[in-house]
């Protein structure tokens, strides 16, 4: 199968590195974006630069459509005459649903809808998936694959990817956030800025890896680490008193009601 990508930014690129690295050909993978130079540097690498975003639909079967979401209705209206009900269409856009790309290409054509989330670059993402119900055997091997090679994939309902953008899409803000506070104090209390970073990103890598496989869940890790009277639980205590867990679940719901303004506003 053919694989287009229109757009080729940071997450079409992250994309591209795991079909490449998973063996997929070169010459099998088109790309189109405005930017000549970003084409440029794909078709040194052997991929099929496009003239533009109708043709790459006319020639590829699965077409991913890696552009922000209030590109998406000019996107998909440039490319609706060389759409068809054979062609898989990809949205990775925060709030676009798979009605909204069947409504503006007019066709009840196969939709996936993906969330990925930047550490796909490094190849430590974590995406979400789910797939329209025509979408056929072989372009869901295809496009799951496509995150997989990258990181870990779940597979939801549609009914639950506004709401999974705040888990995954939009969480590694969250924690480069948390790891920016804490190199701030290290910092302050003249610690060495480098060197503070080097450990908070090891107790985050570990801390991720004993929540994935010590079979504890998230508050019996926290008492395992915190003793009554000791330094962890005066630090628990004050986040608790600024009220952390309320701010973190009105952060998020606050991104899941933003993902549905968005299709909105496309």
């Amino acid at each position: 199968m053919k694989i287009g990508f229109i757009g080729a930014g940071n997450m079409a690129t992250a994309i591209i590195g795991g079909l490449l690295r998973s063996g997929t050909e070169a010459q099998n993978i088109h790309v189109f974006d405005m930017d000549e130079e970003k084409l440029s540097v794909f078709a040194q690498k052997g991929l099929v630069a496009e003239a533009n975003s109708s043709d790459l639909t006319k020639n590829c079967d699965v077409i991913v459509l890696a552009v922000k979401p209030q590109n998406y209705r000019e996107v998909l209206s440039e490319i609706a005459s060389s759409a068809d009900e054979s062609k898989t269409f990809v949205s990775i856009a925060a709030g676009i649903t798979v009605d909204f790309v069947r409504n503006v290409l007019g066709i009840n054509c196969p939709v996936v809808r993906v969330m990925p989330n930047t550490p796909l670059l490094v190849g430590k993402g974590a995406t979400a998936i789910c797939f329209s119900e025509n979408v056929n055997l072989q372009a869901k091997a295809l496009t799951s694959s496509m995150f997989s090679q990258s990181g870990a994939l779940e597979e939801f309902s549609e009914d639950k990817m506004d709401a999974i953008i705040a888990v995954n899409g939009s969480s590694p803000a969250y924690f480069y956030l948390f790891a920016k506070a804490m190199a701030d104090y290290a910092e302050s209390v003249g610690i060495d800025r480098d060197k503070a970073m080097s450990l908070i990103c090891a107790a985050m890598e570990g801390s991720a890896e004993m929540l994935r496989s010590s079979g504890d869940d998230p508050d019996t890790l926290i008492k395992k680490v915190s003793s009554k009277g000791g330094t962890t639980i005066e630090a628990l205590n004050k986040f608790y008193s600024h009220g952390l867990e309320e701010a973190v679940k009105d952060a998020m719901s606050a991104c899941t009601k933003r993902a549905a303004e968005l299709c909105a506003e496309a």
